[in-house]
């Protein structure tokens, strides 16, 4: 029986081939980034590109610098949100493994290890290292780029809600964490539309309005966006990028909501009770008058 290290399991396909660096790059991106813009690029030049990163660093930084909203809200470093190109076949077989493969359920039975595997001084007989037979078939095997991981997901090619949008020459922006406050930063620049993402001045930006940095802004289309997991449409990334006051905002917004039912629900109640209240009183008082009436009348006869 053929030993494989933890850190070098056999591949579906060679892991020294390209592919298969960018799958397992794109598959550790969509499990470690809640919050993902996806364009469209339309072969823009290389120095569009330098252009397009060059305004969008520029305004994340300022907007790190001026804003006095880092001292009540989660703060991102501008150099953590990247714009990147993407093969878009290799991405959507990551994203069918991050959404579809599970895999605690194919997970090995052995005995978990005596001591570390990893450490020189381990025996590797008594290192709980598991027996695996010397071929990628074999469904001890559950990483991303495994045969079993690749079978378990090959009929999901079209089920996915994002599948639609991965086709041809792609783009993302990728955000260490969900802040429509520099989601709307970013589509000031590379998506504007006023009132809500208004692009900037030449007054304030002369380089944005360079003429190529807007030859590259003309070839970028917004397609979506990928929220915690959720996908969204133009007008559903627009929505979240325009949260007034980001995510507190947001919380704000729906603790007045919450309350302001409570308070609508609460004077039903007490209405439908009052309702009740009177309906009933008025019955009491209209027997009394009704026995009130036939009292006197037994009285006044022979």
């Amino acid at each position: 029986m053929s030993r494989y290290p933890p850190t070098q399991p056999p591949s579906h396909r060679p892991p020294e081939f390209r592919k298969s660096q960018l799958h397992r790059q794109y598959t550790s991106l969509l499990r470690s980034t809640p919050l993902m813009l996806l364009f469209q690029h339309n072969n823009l030049k290389a120095t569009e590109w330098m252009a397009v990163r060059r305004e969008l660093a520029n305004a994340l930084q300022t907007h790190d610098t001026n804003s006095p909203e880092n001292d009540h809200h989660q703060y991102i470093p501008s150099h953590s949100i990247k714009l990147q190109i993407i093969q878009s076949r290799i991405f959507s077989a990551a994203l069918r493994v991050v959404e579809y493969w599970d895999p605690s359920p194919h997970s090995h039975n052995a005995p978990p290890p005596s001591s570390d595997p990893l450490d020189p001084s381990t025996q590797s007989s008594v290192s709980g290292i598991p027996n695996t037979t010397p071929s990628p078939e074999d469904p001890a095997f559950t990483h991303a780029l495994s045969r079993t991981a690749h079978s378990a997901v090959a009929a999901k090619k079209k089920s996915h809600p994002l599948t639609p949008l991965l086709s041809g020459p792609l783009a993302i922006l990728t955000f260490p964490a969900v802040s429509p406050i520099h989601m709307k930063t970013a589509l000031s620049i590379l998506s504007p539309r006023a009132p809500k993402f208004p692009a900037p001045t030449r007054r304030a930006n002369p380089g944005y309005h360079d003429p190529v940095t807007q030859a590259g802004l003309q070839k970028l289309l917004l397609l979506g966006a990928r929220v915690e997991g959720t996908v969204f449409d133009t007008e559903g990334t627009r929505w979240v990028g325009g949260i007034e006051g980001g995510l507190e905002g947001l919380r704000g917004q729906l603790i007045g909501l919450l309350q302001g039912f409570g308070a609508g629900l609460t004077g039903a109640l007490e209405g439908a009770g009052r309702s009740l209240y009177f309906t009933v009183e008025g019955r009491r008082l209209m027997l009394e008058d009704e026995n009130g009436s036939s009292k006197g009348t037994a009285e006044e006869g022979p």
